[in-house]
């Protein structure tokens, strides 16, 4: 990294430290960095007292308790768990994935990810760790769909009082290309019919809608969208509606983006679409993935008791 990449408090602790202490650190192995970070972890760890420990506590936002309620958000995702095709695979994941497992695929910058000093960071969204395990098991299968409901902890300040952590429920599937879009719209119709189910069962009442926006001016998509994907969930509870004025995830889905949400689309729970993911992970230019995930704590706040 050269000086001009550098942030102001970076450029303010380099300014600091006694001359060539960055490039010695630089020569360092990757295990000898993280002996030595290690060991000042350690070192500030010795000295905290009780106080600062229940200081933290009350003022950190990576560490405060969600404000859910832990009996409402099990019952809600048991629901969730039960209504998955029998098919989906229920993948229970770490806490933590190997560093970049979010911007080695995607766009985004690492500083909204909490890393760790073991080569690794801490999981700021399962979709990423889904298609990591996705592609590993298409060398094996056919065709991998696959469900987790995790806590995730991401580094960007979401304003004031909110929580930097928060539990997602994902489903990733990845299946080769069959040519003609057929095999998008087959997983579309798949993750669409699944979030239509839940919604309709477990919050009929919030005016819950799914919506999707076809990018890159994909023709293929679009195509399959109205001849395959809408009139397969024609029927259901929960519409699905067109949002072309959506710009955010463009560059990041390709193809299509799904989101999800409650209250006439006011507030939204959820989130996906395809993503060129497990073809870059897997190095096959024909994978085809579809990600899409909700957060529990938002669905859970409008169940119907």
């Amino acid at each position: 990294m050269d000086d001009g990449e550098l942030t102001d408090a970076e450029r303010r602790v380099w300014a600091a430290m006694p001359a060539g202490t960055r490039a010695a650190l630089a020569e360092l192995s990757g295990a000898d960095l993280r002996s030595l970070l290690l060991g000042v972890a350690r070192d500030r760890a010795a000295i905290v007292r009780p106080s600062e420990v229940v200081r933290r506590w009350r003022e950190d936002r990576f560490v405060r308790p969600a404000g859910a309620d832990s009996r409402v958000l099990a019952r809600v995702e048991a629901r969730m768990w039960q209504l998955l095709p029998a098919d989906v695979s229920g993948v229970e994941l770490s806490p933590v994935v190997p560093v970049g497992a979010c911007s080695a695929v995607a766009p985004g910058s690492q500083n909204r990810i909490v890393t760790t000093m073991r080569a690794s960071e801490v999981l700021s969204d399962p979709t990423n760790a889904l298609a990591i395990e996705a592609a590993v098991r298409r060398r094996r299968q056919d065709e991998v769909h696959l469900a987790a409901a995790h806590r995730v902890l991401r580094a960007q300040d979401f304003g004031s009082g909110a929580s930097s952590h928060f539990r997602l429920f994902a489903l990733v599937s990845s299946a080769r290309d069959t040519g003609s879009g057929s095999t998008q719209a087959r997983l579309l119709v798949r993750h669409l019919t699944y979030w239509q189910t839940v919604l309709g069962e477990l919050a009929p009442a919030a005016a819950p809608q799914l919506h999707v926006t076809t990018l890159d001016d994909d023709v293929v998509v679009r195509e399959r969208l109205a001849d395959t994907v809408r009139p397969a969930l024609d029927e259901g509870a929960v519409p699905l509606v067109n949002e072309p004025e959506r710009t955010r995830g463009r560059g990041y889905y390709t193809g299509c983006a799904l989101r999800i949400s409650l209250l006439d689309g006011d507030l939204e729970i959820g989130d996906g679409g395809l993503t060129d993911w497990t073809a870059r992970l897997s190095g096959d230019a024909k994978e085809r993935c579809l990600i899409s995930c909700l957060a529990t704590e938002r669905l859970a706040g409008h169940v119907a008791h």
